[in-house]
């Protein structure tokens, strides 16, 4: 995709967007945002934390992620599962790119096209979202700048 078309520059304000909404996050190793864009609407949203009810601590005393801990794309497919909204043919915007767990929900929710700014460690979530044929796009929110923003 050319870095000046009007989806790319699209692409980075919905990942820019899915990074401020990360900052939402109580976990300190690593804060991830996720949105789920259908129609140009923002359908859902999350960020990686622990379940409902749970104390906002992510990490137990040795900095080691909880193993109840939600992603972000999963806490942002399970939100919209429960509301009025289908994540059928919708597009992810996700700050770092889905682990393999998450990868088989994106599958299952219908979600056709994944763009992320980050890779994370391992590509078996990448590797099998594109065996499904889904859409994987990698965006540099960097890039952008200002002056861009006021066209």
């Amino acid at each position: 995709m050319e870095n000046n078309s009007k989806q790319y520059k699209l692409d980075q304000q919905y990942l820019k967007m899915a990074a401020i909404w990360a900052r939402n996050s109580y976990c300190k190793r690593r804060q991830v945002g996720a949105l789920i864009v259908k129609d140009k609407m923002i359908i859902s949203d999350g960020y990686n934390g622990t379940p409902s009810g749970f104390e906002n601590v992510c990490e137990d005393e040795n900095n080691k992620t909880k193993p109840y801990v939600l992603h972000a794309e999963a806490n942002a497919i399970t939100k919209v599962a429960k509301s009025n909204n289908s994540s059928d043919r919708a597009t992810l915007y996700v700050t770092s790119s889905p682990c393999l767990e998450c990868a088989k929900l994106i599958i299952q929710a219908g979600i056709k096209r994944v763009v992320f700014t980050e890779s994370y460690r391992l590509e078996d979530g990448l590797n099998l979202l594109k065996r499904a044929n889904i859409e994987v796009v990698r965006v540099d929110i960097e890039t952008i700048t200002e002056t861009e923003n006021e066209e």
